[in-house]
């Protein structure tokens, strides 16, 4: 198994989409990036412990490309918007990817560098590639978010949406039902 953790903004949206991703073994929602140990979301809102709202996906490289794993990152969140995501704005929602080894610090510049020089994204691509550090679990509320409140409007008007266009784009990569 390996370990991908990527901050794309609200960690609901980002745990939604890669629940549903074949050969993910696990999804959870955290903060990575800080400077405060064991932050709390109250913590994390402020803006004041530099961490961001992460997703930490353990997965079967067997079964699914670490490309393939960031293919979906750059195409569900925009990677050219520095410190926010829509209507949520703040440094703990920078996109940024927090590699575990060279490999996968590697592989992040290329596709960086690709999808600069293919013309992607009209802005430029503000992504952080940064060192993974210490990883803090959000609290017990945050998991499977989507799941557990599908009727919540930001879960209605925001990350279901997400969810519907990873299922249009990436049917190929998707969990069988």
């Amino acid at each position: 198994m390996a370990t991908a953790t990527l901050g794309g903004g609200c960690f609901w949206c980002m745990e939604a989409v890669y629940k549903e991703l074949r050969g993910v073994d696990s999804v959870v929602s955290g903060y990575m990036g800080g400077h405060v140990e064991r932050p709390s979301y109250q913590d994390v809102c402020t803006g004041d412990t530099g961490h961001a709202e992460v997703i930490q996906v353990v997965f079967d490289p067997s079964l699914i490309r670490y490309r393939d794993i960031l293919d979906v990152f750059f195409s569900t969140h925009d990677p050219t918007t520095l410190n926010r995501q829509g209507n949520d704005a703040g440094t703990q929602y920078r996109s940024a990817i927090f590699w575990h080894d060279e490999e996968q610090k590697s592989a992040a510049a290329s596709l960086i560098e690709e999808l600069t020089r293919n013309g992607k994204h009209r802005d430029p691509i503000v992504t952080e590639l940064v060192e993974a550090s210490t990883f803090w679990p959000a609290e017990d509320y945050h998991q499977n978010y989507l799941r557990d409140h599908p009727l919540q409007p930001y879960c209605a008007y925001v990350v279901q949406p997400k969810v519907e266009k990873f299922r249009e784009h990436f049917a190929s990569l998707r969990k069988q039902d």
